[in-house]
């Protein structure tokens, strides 16, 4: 196999065409509708992915919000691109060994899933030929793009979706790899070494959603898949073999197709709604005051091929289950699902005599509302089902969350983009690099070895700071006086949840203030169990760290206190220590750290433990 990156990364500055500010917002102030038709782009041909949006026919509602303005809106030309976006992106290609252009063209790629108000995503090529080394591997970097993106989605419904514009607009740039990667484990390591490079500049938003990966995926004998926004580095690796099992199961599909001589399916919908009038159970069941017809597509030769084989949870039947989601409809069902559902083996037996199929032939059966959108789906369904016996065809895949992916859109190509006119070029003097290359990080090889060096922390605690771009925080802790393994642990593992929940308060958990809160567990105030739990109330408001360890309940354990606690969970426990001895005190332990947990330190707490139990024991005359 072979696979692609495409990693965006949101950049922290202005959005790129507008100096609104990069921030979400809940806000509401306005809505405004739009229906988008497919254009053709520069080579006046309709890109086919632009085609099959618009056939859906969809109403687009968009919700303005206070970060968001007429640019977002279409409303108002787009204004000059961001500088301070260029410039990151200027110095990403020089830490990728990157060709700069000469002169960066903005572009129109035309995108009608209603993401765009405009019908398009300016785009702009920066550097192209760049090299990224992962694991003793040279992985070639075909491209460094700048670009917007998308409005998020809200809500859907029947015919319409909802966009909100404040994530419009937002620098994206793009770094895309060769199709040199050969297992999904190096397309994880490939990602992770790219968001660590382009968080090393410290000029990257952070947070769920703030870097995406696109991956493209061939099996042996497949086609180039494309699954789009991917948002977890761990499920990459899962993503990538799941489309590999995915391709080779429908290669195996097409060797059986073959052997049948299987010819395409005519396509042609044949209306059988007469023969499930009656009908009272499952999903073909006429609904109370709610007209629908029912259609059935024959496939000749793909009897046994719709379902999923042994050990595999793949199945070409899902496949043309996602073509008709992909039009409205909530599914299908297919002939080696039945009998079942409602549908009984004499109904059964009625639509093959009324298609008129053999043994070695299938059908699938579909229901709606809508008569057009039905026979529509059918001969989406009927041309997929041909490309089976073809093998694989191209597309846009979205990824579930189960480590699946779904059929989103045909794959787009070249014909979508022509030139922005609403922008000038940009050029790029040999002066602008040389200002450029006085700028760049160290890059993250680099900074892996120095840390390593410097504050002998594991290797596998190294490479957590480097991919969390946590470096500069750290080593403003570290070199403050704070135990740099406590520091390292504290920003990869404790605080990224932390962080999640002061991004939705508005808190910010500066460097400043982590200092603030190991200072005071160094203190006495709390301790260093305590931490988390002192951060927690930081994000969710506290005014002060004082404030947040009397909330966590971690005000401060006076050693008379402490020892009045240890005595009487010993006191408690004395049939226990007779029956176990020495061997009583993990239990003992835990009693303890139930009401002294983050208000002393752990080590402490376990040395006059100790002292209690040899003292009880003696008393004991054990």
């Amino acid at each position: 196999m072979r696979a692609g990156l495409e990693v965006h990364q949101q950049l922290r500055t202005g959005k790129l065409f507008c100096r609104c500010p990069c921030e979400f917002s809940e806000t509401v102030t306005g809505t405004f509708v739009r229906r988008l038709i497919a254009a053709s782009g520069e080579d006046r041909s309709i890109d086919p992915a632009a085609r099959f949006q618009a056939s859906r026919d969809l109403l687009y509602r968009y919700e303005v919000t206070p970060t968001s303005c007429l640019v977002e809106a279409d409303e108002e030309p787009p204004h000059p691109l961001d500088p301070n976006a260029l410039e990151t992106a200027l110095i990403v290609s020089r830490m990728l060994g990157a060709r700069v252009v000469d002169e960066v063209e903005i572009m129109r790629k035309i995108v009608v899933d209603g993401s765009n108000t405009s019908g398009f995503q300016r785009t702009a090529l920066i550097a192209v030929d760049g090299v990224l080394e992962v694991d003793g591997r040279r992985i070639s970097i075909d491209s460094i793009s700048l670009e917007e993106d998308a409005a998020r989605k809200t809500a859907e419904a029947p015919g319409e979706v909802t966009y909100r514009l404040d994530r419009l607009g937002i620098p994206l740039l793009e770094i895309a790899t060769a199709p040199e990667i050969t297992s999904g484990r190096e397309a994880r390591a490939v990602a992770e070494e790219i968001g660590a490079l382009v968080r090393a500049t410290d000029r990257v938003r952070r947070g769920i959603g703030s870097i995406r990966e696109d991956l493209n995926v061939s099996a042996d004998g497949g086609r180039r898949i494309e699954i789009k926004g991917v948002q977890e580095l761990r499920s990459i690796e899962q993503y990538v073999e799941g489309e590999v099992e995915r391709q080779n199961l429908l290669l195996r599909i097409r060797e059986t197709l073959r052997q049948r001589k299987a010819k395409p399916p005519a396509g042609d919908p044949v209306d059988l709604t007469d023969l499930f009038e009656s009908m009272t159970e499952g999903p073909l069941a006429a609904r109370a005051g709610r007209a629908r017809r029912i259609f059935a597509v024959a496939l000749p030769g793909f009897a046994g091929l719709l379902r999923s084989p042994p050990g595999s949870s793949e199945r070409l039947g899902r496949e043309l289950a996602d073509y008709a989601r992909a039009f409205g409809l909530a599914g299908l069902l297919h002939s080696d699902e039945l009998p079942g559902y409602g549908v009984d083996e004499g109904r059964v037996a009625d639509v093959r005599s009324r298609l008129g199929l053999a043994p070695e032939d299938a059908f699938v059966l579909l229901a709606d509302a809508s008569e057009a959108r039905s026979r529509a789906v059918a001969e989406s369904i009927a041309r997929r089902a041909a490309q089976a016996i073809e093998g694989i065809p191209g597309e846009t895949r979205d990824p579930l969350p189960d480590g699946r992916t779904r059929y989103s859109r045909p794959i787009p190509g070249r014909h979508r983009m022509y030139p922005e006119t609403d922008v000038p070029p940009i050029p790029i003097r040999p002066a602008d690099l040389a200002r450029i290359d006085t700028m760049l990080p160290e890059r993250p090889s680099e900074l892996r070895s120095r840390l390593a060096h410097d504050y002998r922390l594991p290797d596998d605690l190294v490479r957590q700071l480097v991919a969390a771009g946590e470096a500069a925080r750290f080593e403003l802790l570290a070199k403050r006086g704070h135990p740099a393994t406590l520091v390292a642990r504290l920003l990869t593992q404790d605080l990224p949840p932390i962080e999640r929940v002061s991004a939705s308060t508005g808190a910010e958990l500066s460097g400043e203030m982590l200092d603030a809160v190991l200072r005071a567990s160094e203190r006495g105030l709390f301790a260093k169990e305590g931490i988390p739990a002192v951060l927690r109330e930081l994000a969710g408001g506290a005014r002060d760290v004082a404030a947040a360890a009397e909330r966590a309940g971690l005000s401060g354990l006076g050693d008379d206190e402490l020892e009045r606690v240890v005595r009487e969970v010993v006191g408690r426990n004395r049939a226990l220590l007779a029956e176990r001895g020495e061997e009583a005190f993990q239990p003992l332990m835990g009693d303890v750290m139930k009401v002294v947990r983050g208000r002393r330190d752990g080590q402490e707490v376990a040395q006059r433990l100790r002292r209690a139990i040899e003292q009880a024991r003696a008393g004991m005359g054990a």
